[in-house]
């Protein structure tokens, strides 16, 4: 008999936030079926995780196909197969509308986590490239075993696709470009990607491959009104100047681009840039009075103290913050399954109520094997270690600052005084040309 596969899969912190078990779940599932699916056989199974390893319970509902009597009809039921007893279960565009938003209103009446399931992914990944992305990290998986257990250390943990990089590649550059023509030129001069518009739509090109890549299978925001929207807000945001003091250039070294194939476009492109980043350079070290070299070398050795001080504070902040995150969670899962782990001594089928409860029961003893493992005798209150995180979060926000501040201008103080380097050495040749 043919069959129609359906799942709901819930949110991983539905678990521990919401108090979603797998009984509250198989239940959902259930009465989802008897309701949207009557009169046709069905099963429904719940398991704890899947292969995504997410750690999200989840329900499998497996219907069969022909309808065993004659329901009553619903809105979006559209012709007589829908509805009358011996048709076949048909999954049209109304009928798959109508289960999201049930899932939708399921979530909702359930207390859970929910997310917009009528308007599709922003990115846009087809079955074909999940299945890619599937195989691929399995692969990785077991390639950075091997690397584990010979004692090196892997260098990717992520498996990419040709469309995830490309992503990737794009979004880096549409968050600063500021018009269409930069736009372009940056993904050709960064990556090697050409774009191109046909009939109001952008494809991608990237470097290595002859075919390019439509927007329209990347995701919404590389489509050409997104595009432009943001390439607009930006313009707006970052008010481009031609000369702006607190934005320093690096100096290309254009001979050694030439030498790795670069052609004339480049080079023309490249002593613009030189000439705007050292106009750019003098106007910094002028306004911060910075034009001896000993002064600058000292304040820079100033500021690169301030930044490893306050890193240091930030980093140990941060330590301290995934401590605490980490001990409520354990914490909360603790006296939320310690009744159930209680239960378990005195029932009457110890490994039955083992299988029913495994997901509950593991989650317990991962909390009960941290809290002894950190000497825990006395379960902390919740709402302390909240306002331990609170304290905590506000200090790191407060040392943050310190970190940026001294940062940004570390950065743009170290880039001027390369590039000040950088000139005078292509002058001393230039001198001795003449």
């Amino acid at each position: 008999m043919k069959t129609h596969h359906y799942i709901i899969s819930f949110d991983p912190k539905d678990a521990v936030e919401n108090g979603l078990t797998m009984e509250r779940a198989q239940a959902l599932g259930l009465q989802f079926c008897k309701d949207n699916f009557p009169a046709h056989p069905a099963i429904v199974c719940t398991h704890p995780d899947g292969h995504n390893s997410t750690g999200n319970i989840h329900v499998h509902i497996v219907i069969g196909s022909i309808r065993t009597r004659e329901v009553e009809r619903k809105p979006y039921m559209q012709k007589p197969r829908d509805w009358l007893e011996g048709m076949k279960h048909s999954s049209t565009a109304q009928t798959m509308r109508h289960l999201r938003v049930e899932v939708m209103e399921l979530c909702e009446g359930a207390g859970l986590y929910q997310i917009d399931l009528l308007n599709g992914s922003k990115e846009r990944v087809s079955e074909a490239e999940y299945w890619v992305r599937r195989r691929g990290q399995l692969k990785l998986d077991r390639e950075n075993a091997a690397l584990t257990a010979a004692g090196q250390q892997p260098r990717q943990k992520k498996f990419e696709t040709v469309k995830d990089i490309l992503r990737k590649q794009i979004s880096s550059v549409l968050y600063r470009a500021v018009s269409f023509e930069e736009f372009s030129d940056r993904l050709m001069q960064q990556y090697g990607i050409a774009v191109k518009e046909s009939r109001g739509r952008l494809s991608y090109l990237p470097a290595g491959r002859t075919k390019f890549i439509r927007a329209k299978h990347l995701g919404d925001k590389f489509e050409k009104e997104l595009v432009l929207a943001a390439l607009k807000e930006n313009a707006e945001r970052k008010r481009a100047i031609q000369f702006k003091p607190d934005r320093i250039g690096k100096l290309v070294d254009i001979q050694v681009k030439l030498k790795q194939g670069k052609g004339i476009g480049y080079e023309r492109w490249a002593k613009k840039h030189n000439l705007k980043a050292m106009a750019q350079t003098l106007i910094l070290l002028q306004e911060k009075d910075l034009l001896n070299e000993d002064v600058l070398d000292q304040r820079i050795e100033e500021l690169q103290t301030q930044y490893d001080s306050a890193k240091e504070v930030v980093l140990d902040l941060e330590t301290r913050m995934a401590e605490n995150k980490k001990l409520r969670s354990h914490v909360a899962a603790y006296q939320q399954y310690r009744p159930l782990a209680q239960k378990l001594k005195s029932a009457r089928h110890p490994v039955t109520f083992e299988e029913q409860h495994r997901a509950e029961l593991t989650a317990y003893r991962a909390a009960a094997a941290y809290l002894k493992a950190n000497n825990i005798t006395k379960l902390p209150s919740p709402n302390k270690l909240e306002a331990e995180y609170a304290q905590l979060a506000s200090e790191k926000a407060k040392f943050y600052e310190q970190y940026k501040e001294a940062k940004e201008e570390l950065l743009k103080l170290k880039t001027a005084k390369q590039n000040v380097a950088s000139f005078f050495r292509e002058e001393e040749p230039a001198q001795q040309e003449r």
